[in-house]
């Protein structure tokens, strides 16, 4: 027998331990459940694949402030001083570093202004045909760039008339046809699709839509300009080590920087969510213990407040193993309860954080995996003090108080 009605009377008698307690087991496990979720959602991202070889990449960035420097031609001859460099498979001029949190991005759409059609919102490289060499994507459908496709300019009068999107894109784009010479449009621009690639992240990989990626042939000089380059992940190190020597070879009048690997871009972008990532676990980690504590205190309390009712209980012939599972079993009860109110408050936060931070709507598993463990968790705490219940001797009734 459970003996509920003894438990329910003593919990009573300390009713306001018991409330704190339920309140605390509430709480925790709304946190908890959320925090873990989060955690999850985390993991997800920062552990998305890129499309890129990480590893082989790395950056460089130019700022000119000579305006006598023809930047058209400046920007050629870097290109070809940096695939000059032994080592070097590819580089290419571009508007913006991938996975590094700073880019273009724009709505494409299927109509040209003010028709209303289907729009898709999508990053963009503004660069040239050696870009896809440069990333080592791989081209699926149609054709790459070929070289006087490219407009070279540092002004906006001309703009390119082809594209190449990433699979993810078209299909958004255009998902009951094929994506293959149909054309999009940035306001009244038509752009025609020529070739698709695979999967390939945009600068921000918290993106709803990150593998929407957009390449023009547009290589635009001005003052700060970003080069990405291609080497084998065991001569990067070597050969960013030349690069700003070779640049300055071809025009010292300027100031280069930001040589980075493409993995050490993705780091310091996605450095605020690890930071976030681990707040979280230590959060997780103190509310459980202090819940544990919790639990440890009260049932160390309620045994001390009934020493002489267990000792007699033991005259009477219980069992050690009948007194343990008493005061588990009353030690659930107060848990699950708090359990059952907290799983309701996990989710009635799980829909504000939802609103408020826009995040993915929280799943019930994780709040029953967050239940499932913090009773375990509960029960391992009530163990150490039940065991001590079991160990009151018989004669303890007997002695005068």
């Amino acid at each position: 027998m459970l003996e509920l009605k003894p438990m329910i009377s003593a919990l009573m008698r300390s009713k306001i331990g018991a409330a704190l307690l339920l309140i605390q087991v509430a709480i925790t496990l709304a946190i908890v459940s959320n925090a873990a979720f989060m955690i999850s959602d985390r993991l997800t991202y920062l552990n998305q694949e890129t499309g890129y070889d990480e590893q082989a990449i790395f950056s460089v960035s130019v700022s000119t402030f000579d305006p006598s420097i023809n930047l058209i031609q400046q920007y050629a001859q870097d290109e070809r001083d940096l695939r000059a460099i032994e080592g070097v498979i590819d580089a290419a001029m571009v508007n913006w570093v991938p996975l590094s949190g700073s880019g273009s991005s724009s709505s494409m759409h299927t109509v040209p202004d003010p028709e209303i059609g289907s729009g898709v919102r999508a990053s963009y490289f503004t660069t040239n045909e050696h870009l896809l060499n440069t990333l080592d994507a791989t081209l699926i459908e149609g054709r790459n760039f070929y070289p006087e496709e490219v407009v070279h300019s540092d002004n906006y009068d001309t703009l390119p008339t082809k594209a190449i999107v990433t699979k993810d894109f078209a299909k958004e784009l255009f998902p009951d046809t094929p994506a293959l010479g149909q054309f999009l449009y940035q306001g009244n621009d038509a752009v025609e699709i020529i070739g698709i690639i695979d999967t390939i992240k945009g600068p921000w990989l918290n993106d709803s839509r990150p593998a929407n990626v957009v390449i023009f042939p547009f290589n635009f000089s001005q003052p700060r300009s970003e080069f990405v380059v291609r080497t084998t992940p065991q001569q990067r190190a070597e050969v960013m080590a030349q690069v700003e020597q070779v640049l300055l070879k071809g025009e010292s009048r300027r100031v280069i920087y930001g040589i980075q690997g493409l993995d050490e871009s993705k780091a310091s972008y996605m450095a605020r969510d690890k930071l976030v990532m681990r707040m979280l676990v230590v959060l997780i980690v103190v509310l459980v213990l202090v819940t544990a504590l919790g639990i440890f205190g009260l049932t160390l309390f309620n045994i001390s407040k009934r020493t002489k009712q267990i000792g007699t209980r033991r005259a009477l012939g219980a069992r050690k193993s009948a007194i343990v599972r008493y005061f588990l079993i009353e030690n659930t009860l107060v848990a699950g309860m708090g359990l059952v109110i907290g799983s309701m408050l996990a989710m009635v936060l799980g829909q504000q954080l939802m609103k408020v931070f826009s995040l993915p709507s929280l799943s019930f598993t994780f709040v029953l995996a967050s239940a499932l463990f913090m009773l375990i968790m509960s029960l391992v705490a009530a163990w150490g003090p039940a065991l001590r219940a079991a160990n009151v001797p018989p004669s303890v009734a007997t002695r005068s108080i």
